[in-house]
């Protein structure tokens, strides 16, 4: 009876502690760019992917553009710098995300790594 016992409390802090396994590094995306496009035309599939993806993005100056994703009670900005050679998705912020320490909930990331797909594709559309 003492081995069930213990066997159940093992297997209840294992459950307890995957939970906790929600939050991950944050991801910071460094993506080049092919040869042949133009500022333009970057700055165009970047806008494009996150009104796709339902980002609020606005211009913060040449080659920078500040973008936000809202769910429910959640929200996460990040700072995209951008050229007609490459871009970076970089975490600026969030709310109820649970960062700290480097870590974010999982959700931030699969949000960036979309957002950054999407660019790839509106990208290579435009070649």
């Amino acid at each position: 009876m003492k081995k069930i016992i213990k066997l159940l409390a093992v297997c209840s802090v294992v459950g307890v502690l995957a939970g906790c396994a929600r939050t991950a590094p944050i991801a910071n995306i460094q993506a080049p760019v092919t040869v042949g496009h133009t500022v333009e035309q970057v700055r165009s599939a970047i806008l494009k992917a996150g009104a796709e993806r339902k980002w609020v993005m606005n211009d913060a100056g040449p080659g920078v553009i500040k973008a936000r994703q809202q769910s429910r009670d959640h929200s996460a900005d990040v700072r995209i710098n951008y050229s007609s050679t490459g871009y970076s998705i970089n975490y600026d912020g969030s709310s109820n995300l649970n960062a700290s320490g480097g870590k974010i909930h999982k959700n931030y990331n699969r949000w960036v790594r979309n957002l950054d797909r999407d660019i790839q594709v509106n990208l290579s559309a435009t070649q």
